[in-house]
């Protein structure tokens, strides 16, 4: 077996451990924050690069109150905001925009990096393949996933189901934690005989061990291509100088570089 870790992501793991959890509706900026930090930026024109200024500038909104159902077991959410985020009513339409984290992550890294949005299709296949390729980098990259959790594994899986799939194939694992669209990184993988699990640093740390979790690659491209529910896919944070490299073989493997509708709205961020 083989284990790879992207480049960087040691960096964006000590910030996960030190930021969770998320602030409710916030999953996507907590992850533009990781994206920024892993990079070494940490501040913006004298203000922190947290989850708050990701969300400003994306132009995330959060919901007036919280919903059953919209946190995964264990967790109570988390609601005292550095800033004043805009709010909304209407819970499903709370969060942030893939369009929002992607341009929120370019102007706030000053074009320091760019975020190739990646629209699939998604398979075991085209996910290894942007993962090859991102992993070539010597720079930082930061893979931020917009999934549907109910296509994951649970996140507590078992040494004993994690071996029977990376070394038989087994796709025999817990159940799902939650249904929700959600954001969180992909930073390393392990790779058997007969399947590819990649680590998930996710927003709570209810999830798995402290927020990481290990999921197989058909699950996490299922999950990815959202097939029943609004469209999801993945962000490749990367230095500007690198960005070209790993679009070409992004669309080499058949991955089509575009911005996807999560199903939540925009606010217009502050000038």
């Amino acid at each position: 077996m083989d284990l790879t870790l992207l480049a960087g992501a040691r960096r964006l793991l000590e910030i996960h451990a030190r930021e969770l959890p998320q602030r409710d509706d916030l999953c996507g900026a907590f992850c533009g924050a990781l994206a920024l930090g892993a990079a070494g930026l940490d501040e913006h024109d004298g203000e922190p690069l947290d989850q708050d200024a990701v969300a400003l500038a994306a132009g995330s909104v959060i919901s007036g109150t919280r919903e059953d159902g919209v946190l995964p077991h264990g967790e109570t959410g988390r609601r005292d905001y550095r800033l004043r985020i805009p709010q909304i009513e209407d819970s499903d339409l709370s969060g942030t925009t893939a369009a929002g984290v992607h341009e929120a992550v370019e102007t706030l890294s000053a074009g320091a990096l760019s975020s190739i949005p990646l629209a699939g299709p998604w398979s075991a296949e085209t996910l290894g393949s942007l993962f090859d390729a991102a992993v070539t980098r010597e720079r930082p990259v930061a893979l931020i996933a917009n999934f549907a959790t109910q296509h994951l594994w649970g996140s507590h899986a078992s040494v004993p189901q994690l071996l029977a799939y990376l070394l038989d194939g087994r796709l025999a694992g817990p159940p799902p934690d939650w249904r929700v669209g959600h954001f969180a990184c992909v930073v390393g993988r392990v790779a058997g005989p007969r399947g590819s699990l990649y680590a998930v640093a996710d927003t709570y740390p209810a999830l798995g061990d402290r927020g990481v979790h290990m999921q197989p690659a058909e699950c996490l491209a299922a999950a990815l291509e959202r097939a029943d529910m609004p469209a999801g896919g993945m962000l490749a944070v990367i230095h500007a100088q690198d960005a070209g490299a790993l679009r070409a073989a992004a669309l080499a493997a058949g991955l089509r570089e575009e911005l996807w509708d999560n199903g939540t709205i925009a606010q217009e961020p502050p000038a």
